[in-house]
């Protein structure tokens, strides 16, 4: 067995941190950028906000911020950045899915000094009209495909990595996290139940397939997809009840599902593309 350390004196450890130095290292801040994105008129839509001040002044960015050091984690950074340039409330922020995306820390990705940026990806229905917070000078939900990423570099200063930027200029490396998070939305829609985020607490098999269809930019065939996603145990489960009008072709009122209790989807539900591979 390996010999364990001495214990060490609490009074030794107190004075070492009286003593210590922080300002011996270069500094460095933490940031969260928000990739927020909700459905608006079936279309799926990014929540940017225009810089008010520099850097960037005048570009369109992810929302986000500093994180405010010795008074709040991470989550609850991004919980406030989200709240504040959405408006949501707190009883409706109980509704958004917000997770950690990953972190951006090229040295040269903010002209001002090292920041890295811990950026989240957050699903919710239908979010209200944002509203620009203290720093922005304009905040919009803006079509996702206005927004598809495009070969070349952006603005994120000399020696940044990155080769990802969009249509529309973002700041900083934004075009990137942007590009990571679709990227993590597509994918999550195959293996895990999150398209129902997206959603009402009831919805139809045909809003959920619309929801597929606009974030994977692929026609799904209805029967097929009805089949499959009732084949999955645990996605969604009926409540017994219908749409209070018929669907826009007659017949029979469309049933109204909600979200069941899997965590993970088992078999996936893997885009065309993906499935024609594996066969």
């Amino acid at each position: 067995m390996p010999s364990q350390s001495p214990r060490q004196d609490p009074l030794d450890e107190q004075a070492w941190l009286d003593a210590y130095d922080p300002h011996a290292f270069a500094p460095v801040a933490v940031t969260v950028d928000i990739v927020a994105l909700t459905l608006r008129q079936q279309q799926l839509h990014v929540l940017l906000v225009q810089r008010a001040a520099p850097p960037f002044q005048g570009s369109w960015a992810l929302p986000g911020g500093f994180v405010r050091a010795g008074q709040e984690d991470l989550d609850q950074a991004a919980a406030r950045e989200l709240a504040e340039e959405t408006g949501v409330d707190t009883a409706a922020l109980r509704r958004v899915h917000l997770e950690q995306l990953g972190s951006f820390g090229a040295p040269a990705r903010d002209p001002r000094m090292h920041v890295v940026s811990v950026a989240y990806l957050a699903f919710a229905p239908d979010l209200p009209t944002p509203r620009a917070g203290t720093d922005a000078a304009a905040a919009a939900w803006i079509p996702v495909s206005s927004l598809e990423p495009v070969a070349g570099p952006h603005r994120g200063g000399p020696g940044d990595p990155s080769t990802t930027r969009t249509r529309v200029d973002l700041a900083f490396d934004h075009g990137a996290i942007l590009t990571a998070a679709l990227d993590r939305a597509r994918s999550k829609l195959e293996y895990t139940p999150l398209a129902t985020a997206f959603l009402d607490r009831e919805f139809t098999i045909s809003d959920l397939r619309a929801v597929y269809e606009e974030i994977w930019g692929e026609k799904l065939h209805p029967g097929n997809f009805h089949r499959k996603v009732l084949s999955v145990p645990g996605f969604v489960e009926g409540t017994g009840r219908t749409t209070a009008h018929g669907g826009s072709r007659g017949g029979p009122r469309p049933r109204l599902y909600r979200r069941g209790d899997a965590r993970l989807l088992h078999p996936a539900l893997l885009r065309p593309d993906r499935e024609e591979a594996i066969r």
